[in-house]
């Protein structure tokens, strides 16, 4: 667990810094109490785990699954990311919320600066291929590469980080290339998406909640606020972020046809058979696109 949201908490760092937000990081804290619950699992859902689920169902907090250890599914066609992505895929309906599978130690050693003397023993390893069969066999084995040394590789990067990037290296990649290809392996990107998908509900309930507490409080200044075209499209972007964290397409065309059809779609979807929750998404995406299609109006 420990490893999953040091993995976590540094990808989210990284990507802030790459995107220059501030603060860093924002976006993705990992607390004993957020927004959403990550529950790490290998291999299968024990009796424990789905009873951490049940309760949180029940209480109506959102979660998602990591299925950490990805690299170590088992042989099957792909791969053995690919068999626990399938693998993921069977426990998703008894877990109840998304599973995605995951490779915490890579995702980690892609935010972390190898040192000089392993980037060394990698690039050898690219030309002289070791034995990968098994941990075991990997230190062991006759290899100019000292033993010492990888058994730090195997810390750092298990026998799946260490079989792919000299494979790459073989290939002609370059040294600045491999954070990026570990974090590609490690799946890390998908966590981070699912939990963003898990925390629409929760960060669209907070943006009404604060709206409704500043109507509470009145007054001119807070009125133009309210009614602003930036507030009105602000509160609609969280509510796409709700349905398409369903699985629901928001068209995003920029045209006033494309405007006046979301408008209509959604008007349409409001008043049908959806939770008040979707209802409440519904209207404000009506709004939003309506408030679009008179701004573009006025600049035809």
């Amino acid at each position: 667990m420990s490893t999953v949201a040091a993995a976590l908490e540094n990808a989210a760092l990284e990507d802030a810094a790459l995107e220059n937000s501030a603060p860093a990081g924002a976006g993705l804290e990992i607390a004993e109490s957020g927004d959403v619950t990550v529950l790490v699992i290998a291999e299968v859902l024990k009796p424990e785990d789905e009873a951490v689920l049940a309760e949180l169902a029940r209480e109506g907090r959102p979660a998602i699954v990591v299925l950490n250890k990805a690299d170590l599914a088992g042989s099957g066609p792909g791969g053995p990311v690919a068999t626990a992505h399938r693998r993921a895929s069977r426990l998703q309906k008894p877990a109840g919320v998304p599973v995605v599978p995951m490779v915490a130690l890579l995702a980690l050693a892609s935010t972390r600066t190898l040192p000089p003397h392993l980037v060394d023993a990698l690039c050898l390893l690219a030309g002289e291929p070791a034995d990968l069969t098994s941990a075991d066999a990997f230190v062991a084995g006759s290899h100019r590469v000292q033993r010492t040394v990888r058994t730090e590789l195997l810390e750092r990067l298990d026998r799946f980080g260490i079989a792919h990037t000299t494979l790459a290296m073989s290939r002609g990649a370059q040294l600045e290339a491999v954070p990026g290809l570990l974090r590609g392996l490690s799946e890390v990107d998908r966590v981070v998406a699912a939990i963003d998908a898990a925390a629409a509900p929760v960060r669209y309930r907070r943006v009404r909640w604060a709206l409704a507490e500043l109507r509470a409080v009145g007054g001119p200044a807070v009125g133009r606020f309210l009614s602003a075209d930036a507030t009105v499209i602000a509160v609609m972007a969280a509510a796409v972020d709700v349905v398409e964290a369903e699985g629901l397409t928001v068209d995003p065309g920029d045209d006033r046809n494309a405007h006046l059809c979301r408008a209509r779609r959604w008007r349409h979807y409001r008043d049908g058979p959806v939770n008040a929750l979707h209802r409440s998404c519904g209207d404000a995406i009506v709004r939003g696109s309506l408030r679009l299609l008179g701004a573009a109006g006025s600049r035809g």
